[in-house]
């Protein structure tokens, strides 16, 4: 059976929804940067999605491409992330001006692939695939101490979420550490072209420090 990241690390991707802190680890991604509203048909955040993606599935197939990786074992890819902000706001997000948003969309990557299999896959997919992926590029994140909650239902319903979560960091003597390297953070656990708005599962990750 497959490694699969939601399911073995439960306090990362299965967070209920009441916030709850958690200690977020290094962990490598395949990124792509950008500006713009996600909803944008075939706009710049859809292109990178779909890069991603190439990537991703090219780097989760690659052993029947013939090209070895070290250490490698089947995975499920983990879901599509994101880390988002607007310039002039250093602590806080207008969740309704999407035109402003800047980005950085994200697939976690399983810790065996190096920066030189990221880059056989980027050359490989665009290749293959005929897609543009020199945008992709390959990270290392480690977000430390954060607080999460699990939002279920619309992105534009995500400030009461976001609002909870303030609340409970405030109680429990934290403070929201939002900063230019600690960024507001969504785990994309549904398919909105499949699932209904009102059942749209996403965690929602904040940074946080002790007062």
């Amino acid at each position: 059976m497959a490694f699969d990241f939601k399911k073995e690390f439960k306090e990362l991707y299965m967070p209920s929804t009441k916030p709850s802190l958690v200690a977020v680890p290094q962990m490598k991604y395949i990124v792509v940067r950008g500006k713009g509203n996600p909803n944008e048909p075939a706009g710049e955040y859809q292109q990178a999605v779909a890069m991603l993606y190439s990537v991703a599935y090219t780097l989760r197939m690659s052993y029947k491409s013939g090209y070895h990786i070290e250490g490698f074992f089947e995975y499920v890819v983990p879901p599509l992330e994101g880390f988002w902000w607007q310039e002039g706001l250093d602590d806080s997000m207008d969740l309704t001006n999407k035109d402003d948003f800047c980005w950085i969309s994200a697939i976690r990557l399983p810790d065996f692939v190096t920066r030189e299999d990221f880059e056989w896959a980027v050359q490989h997919a665009t290749q293959k695939k005929k897609i543009e992926c020199s945008k992709v590029d390959f990270v290392i994140i480690e977000e430390g101490l954060c607080v999460q909650i699990l939002h279920v239902g619309a992105f534009d319903d995500e400030a009461q979420s976001v609002a909870l979560m303030e609340e409970w960091t405030e109680k429990n003597g934290y403070k929201t550490d939002i900063s230019a390297t600690r960024l507001h953070h969504e785990i994309y656990l549904s398919d909105p072209r499949k699932t209904p708005i009102e059942k749209l599962r996403t965690i929602i990750r904040h940074p946080v420090r002790l007062k």
